[in-house]
């Protein structure tokens, strides 16, 4: 049971897993917000008007040391969803966890790491497709020599269907995805079993419950057959694919948001059935702000209730068998297959992001679903039917607009008090190994370890990498 979570400051972000930690989640699942994401510090003039908003702010190891306070990293699971800035994120919480005497072995959890999808759908990339990549595989080998108990890469659905694709294209897609960073993987010297094991992926679960079992299904049993085909690998669990689950933000809505918890409820239940490894259920003032307290509460009370009173967690796969089921599978898994291998004819997923063809796939799928919503030949209950004259006001969180202040003071403060010659050595040693063939991941390590901040990593970054602009795909 993992909530997502995460906003404002580092301490008040742990506040709140610690909360969700008291009241029964068994793991850690980190919300960064737009400039963090981006690999801005929070003083930057491009994040003005973002600190804070969507996610917790992280600018420094300071503030990664206030969101794990009290919280043992050797026993808790970590997940954070971050891909441009993924090699500072983790370096940040691998510095915090030496800083604690935490063992590397022990180290548990899942970073996004899933460059791609952003290229696709969600926009939130720096650097150009090559050396993007890079920073994947880097982050990959490192993790295998040093923390290999970490899931590497979540290879993710979930924001290309939140844009608008249908089930089948959001397996194919991703799968596609996955075998890009596969064969990018072993061009570079890596051997499948060295990092498949430690890859994980990452789906939406929609309303339409059979459809979402069997997708899940399907993309189960097709990432298993393609892997087998094409890398024959010695170790089993290579050819598994192991998932998370998060029910829709998209589906939410405004209109009579009490609705969204039967919502979430049924996309939640339909995600254990086809057999997710974890899971993110939403709160339903989503659609409003950011979840209450009392929201997320609820959220992760329906994960209980489905865990510790249906009974369906004690078979696996319960619905397999059924006739119905069992063919939308097959139709899932033919349907996405013949996807993969039409990308695949076009050169593969990072050739047809160059040409804008995922992205088209997408709108057009997006455009369809909306045209029939607004002619009423979807229904969405409070929406475009069953609406009430009356509506109750829902207020979402509501943020303290001074915590920016201190976030920004807090900043400024660290650059005043650190070595800076240290800071500008280590900034250095990164420069050399991004410039040259060096992992990053140490070098990244000992500059944030110096106090440098995630803005200055990442500007180095940006200076040797250069920066991209995606293909919209209209």
């Amino acid at each position: 049971m993992r909530q997502y979570a995460g906003f404002s400051t580092a301490a008040l972000t742990n506040e709140r897993f610690r909360m969700l930690l008291n009241k029964g989640q068994t793991g850690l699942s980190v919300a960064f917000d737009l400039p963090t994401q981006l690999g801005l510090d929070s003083d930057d003039p491009l994040s003005e008007g973002e600190v804070g908003k969507v996610g917790v702010t992280i600018d420094s190891i300071r503030d990664m040391r206030k969101l794990f306070e009290g919280i043992d990293l050797s026993k808790v699971s970590t997940s954070m969803t971050i891909n441009a800035p993924a090699t500072t994120l983790l370096a940040l919480y691998v510095a915090v966890a030496d800083e604690n005497g935490v063992d590397r072995d022990s180290l548990r959890g899942t970073v996004q790491n899933d460059i791609l999808k952003e290229y696709i759908a969600r926009g939130l990339y720096i650097f150009p497709p090559k050396q993007s990549l890079r920073l994947t595989t880097d982050l990959m080998d490192w993790c295998y020599q040093n923390i290999p108990g970490w899931n590497t890469i979540s290879v993710s659905g979930y924001h290309m269907r939140e844009a608008g694709c249908t089930a089948i294209e959001e397996v194919a897609i991703t799968l596609s995805n996955a075998l890009e960073y596969a064969r990018n993987a072993i061009s570079n010297g890596m051997k499948i079993d060295d990092f498949a094991p430690r890859m994980s992926f990452f789906f939406a679960c929609h309303n339409n419950f059979l459809e979402e079992v069997s997708k899940f299904r399907a993309a189960r049993r097709l990432w298993h057959d393609i892997v087998e085909s094409e890398f024959a690998p010695e170790i089993p669990k290579s050819k598994q694919l192991r998932f998370h689950t998060q029910t829709a933000g998209a589906t939410l809505t405004a209109q009579q948001p009490m609705n969204n918890i039967v919502r979430v409820s049924y996309q939640a239940l339909s995600a254990v059935l086809g057999g997710t490894q974890s899971l993110h259920t939403n709160s339903f003032d989503e659609a409003i702000g950011l979840p209450t307290d009392e929201a997320v509460t609820i959220a992760l009370r329906t994960q209980q209730l489905i865990a510790n009173e249906t009974g369906i967690i004690e078979h696996p796969d319960p619905l397999g068998g059924s006739y119905l089921v069992e063919g939308m599978t097959s139709e899932i898994y033919d349907s996405a297959k013949t996807l993969i291998q039409e990308i695949d004819r076009m050169g593969g997923a990072l050739e047809c992001i160059k040409s804008g063809y995922q992205q088209k796939v997408i709108h057009e799928s997006a455009w369809k679903y909306l045209k029939g919503v607004e002619e009423g030949r979807i229904a969405v209950v409070g929406v475009n039917t069953n609406e009430s004259d009356i509506e109750k006001e829902f207020e979402g969180q509501v943020l303290n607009p001074k915590e920016v202040s201190r976030q920004i003071e807090s900043l400024d403060n660290l650059r005043k008090e650190r070595d800076s010659e240290v800071v500008i050595r280590a900034l250095n040693d990164l420069r050399k190994a991004c410039m040259g063939s060096e992992n990053v991941m140490e070098p990244l390590i000992h500059a944030l370890k110096s106090e440098a901040t995630l803005g200055e990593v990442n500007g180095i970054m940006r200076e040797v990498f250069g920066t991209w602009t995606s293909p919209s795909g209209v």
